[in-house]
């Protein structure tokens, strides 16, 4: 298994949202904010190449929502989906799946693309995944939602016959296996990948950031907060025994990391990228 970081950008977005109930003056000491009070934070996708399959995870906002939407979030950064792609040695035409861990716009802006003025799938070859129970809440989101939700970003994709539900828990593919999480909406897929004896999940906005490793760091925007910290609990307690690789989607500093008991609770134990653990694993 070959993984490789796929930085498609960065935006803001407000501190006080992603932090929730905790004081601007404790978050922003791990996670600081402009004089508007917004936080710059990545999307970072992740490729995984078994031989066999190249499986995207996530693929950031694209380039077809309009300068209306995109001005609440300031996108910056050199990088997008297609370089970073191309960076990596791919194309897209040669992603044979891409899974989607939920369909907030930031997540899957970039299933689709623009050609001649219509919406089609932007990797032509692949399969796409979603769970079934987060498509169907996508599809009639509550009213604090479904501004997160944007059907043009999936629909053509659905209607290429391109979209495939999961189900249930369990192997996907061979060393890739999803484990649902519902806090922050529901049905999130959080992806666990068996690599060099190690595993790498990417934790999606289970957990976005380093940041939000205290166990009562949880976003404004998670759906069910309470379910959240049950989720961390748990998660938390095989991370640290497992020692899990922890992919982080939106932090800017972080992008690896993994966990470790203390007395004030789980903590970060390292921090490092992940191609460093690509070339040189056996430094873990």
């Amino acid at each position: 298994m070959k993984l490789f970081a796929i930085e498609t950008g960065n935006f803001k977005l407000d501190g006080g949202a992603m932090f929730g109930v905790v004081p601007k003056v404790l978050w922003s000491k791990s996670y600081p904010s402009d004089e508007n009070n917004l936080c710059t934070w990545a999307m970072r996708s992740l490729l995984a190449d078994d031989g066999e399959r190249q499986i995207l995870i996530d693929n950031g906002i694209g380039d077809t929502l309009d300068e209306k939407f995109l001005r609440h979030f300031y996108l910056s950064g050199d990088d997008n989906l297609e370089k970073s792609l191309a960076s990596a040695g791919y194309e897209s035409k040669d992603i044979t799946d891409v899974v989607i861990t939920h369909l907030h716009f930031d997540h899957c802006g970039g299933n689709v693309k623009r050609v001649n003025g219509d919406l089609v799938p932007a990797f032509p070859n692949a399969r796409y995944w979603v769970s079934r129970v987060q498509f169907d809440n996508a599809m009639n989101p509550n009213e604090r939602e479904k501004a997160s939700f944007l059907e043009h970003l999936i629909l053509p994709v659905k209607e290429k016959g391109q979209l495939h539900f999961i189900e249930e828990e369990g192997e996907l593919f061979p060393g890739f296996a999803i484990r649902f999480y519902h806090g922050h909406t529901l049905g999130q897929i959080v992806p666990h990948i068996d690599f060099n004896g190690r595993t790498v999940v990417y934790a999606a906005d289970l957990l976005p950031s380093a940041a939000h490793v205290p166990m009562s760091w949880v976003m404004a925007y998670d759906m069910e907060p309470t379910v959240t910290l049950q989720e961390k609990e748990i998660f938390f307690r095989n991370a640290v025994a497992e020692q899990y690789i922890i992919f982080l989607e939106h932090d800017i500093y972080n992008e690896c990391i993994t966990l470790q008991d203390t007395p004030r609770g789980v903590r970060v134990k390292e921090s490092f990228r992940l191609k460093d653990l690509t070339w040189q694993p056996e430094k873990l």
